[in-house]
């Protein structure tokens, strides 16, 4: 097995080979991170050339005054995580970082270790001798994120904690709705009452949900982002990051990013942008109003995003992070409560992992980290 830089174009046709991949691992990821070096991996095995059988998007993040790197693979690399031989995928990869200046790579395997129910979920917020996601017996336990999970311990690797800072670390815990073999009908039975109730009466209510690829249309979606953050205390990103988004994300394939529109006789009540890779469609980020809250205009636009994964032959709708407390006094318990309306299921990834190249550079920087 061998590692070299592949090209922008042999990179995307190994993601279009497959069912699907993270967003985070594409080709134009890389490029709405502008602050960050990047390059695309290929995996080669066999005879000459060899046959490309994984892929990578690498950011590197210099350190401040020498040319030294952390080597982040967000939610990826895309390689064949069921093999029980982990070492021999991973190795070429880290020679290939080193030589490159990295004192340290960060990834995040994309693999499911263990996964609870909606209903599973919502008892727990009821029980008062239930605070976490850990207190769970879960429904699922997946045998080979088990497996990835005591490899990368056996080789060394060390597990991370996904909380923002330098790698900006992507959620362990997501809440996703199943797909595959399902009708729209189907889903929308899966739904809790409230959910169900609040479609219907958005549509009773005239909400109408509408879609644009156009960048035309985003000054509209960051206006109503800019009124969301505000109201719940969040820090909002520029409009820039978002005009870059779509247009990297959406010169890599037409159907990869979308913005969506809820209106009310007129006035906008919800927008959000979605995304999508193969199979896998992403609810990514969103915006509601605090006037016309009635209408559920929050309900309708994710109901329509739906709808189109369906229609589109994906097989989850990933509605992204979730924490793992259940604590009805905490304050995300809130956007957990919204999701789990859905029916879908609390999933939990194998999450983000170190391993030191130049473990004095390593240890400073974890120590900075530490300390921020």
């Amino acid at each position: 097995m061998s590692v070299r830089e592949i090209s922008e174009q042999d990179h995307r046709a190994f993601l279009d080979s497959r069912d699907s991949a993270s967003f985070l691992q594409t080709p134009a990821w890389g490029r709405v991170k502008g602050e960050w070096r990047r390059e695309s991996l290929g995996w080669f095995s066999g005879p000459g050339d060899g046959e490309l059988v994984g892929a990578a998007l690498v950011l590197y993040r210099q350190l401040p005054k020498i040319r030294r790197y952390l080597a982040y693979l967000p939610e990826g690399p895309v390689i064949d995580w069921e093999t029980e031989q982990l070492g021999e995928w991973l190795a070429p990869l880290t020679r290939h970082l080193k030589g490159k200046g990295a004192f340290g790579v960060r990834m995040g395997p994309p693999v499911v270790t263990r996964r609870w129910t909606a209903a599973q979920v919502k008892e727990g917020i009821a029980d008062p001798g239930v605070r976490r996601l850990d207190d769970l017996a879960p429904t699922e336990r997946d045998a080979v994120g088990a497996r990835v999970v005591c490899q990368l311990d056996e080789l060394g690797w060390r597990r991370q904690t996904a909380e923002g800072g330098f790698a900006a670390g992507q959620p362990q815990y997501v809440f996703q709705v199943p797909l595959a073999g399902r009708s729209e009908e189907d889903v929308l039975k899966g739904m809790n009452q409230l959910w169900r109730r609040n479609i219907k009466k958005a549509a009773k209510m005239g909400v109408e949900v509408v879609s644009s690829d156009s960048p035309d249309d985003l000054k509209a979606f960051h206006d109503l982002y800019v009124h969301t953050a505000r109201r719940d205390h969040f820090t909002p990103r520029p409009l820039s990051y978002f005009q870059t988004m779509v247009d990297a994300l959406g010169s890599e394939s037409p159907d990869r990013i979308r913005l969506w529109f809820a209106r009310h006789e007129g006035d906008l009540v919800a927008a959000t942008i979605g995304i999508r890779v193969g199979t896998h469609a992403w609810y990514s980020y969103g915006a509601s109003s605090t006037e016309k809250r009635e209408v559920r205009g929050s309900n309708a636009v994710q109901w329509a995003m739906i709808q189109d994964a369906i229609a589109a032959g994906a097989t989850v709708y990933d509605l992204r992070g979730i924490t793992d407390t259940l604590d009805p006094d905490d304050s995300h318990v809130g956007l957990i409560q919204f999701k789990v309306g859905t029916g879908g299921e609390a999933v939990e990834y194998a999450g983000e992992w170190d391993l030191p190249l130049n473990r004095p550079l390593y240890k400073a920087f974890d120590v900075y980290m530490r300390r921020r």
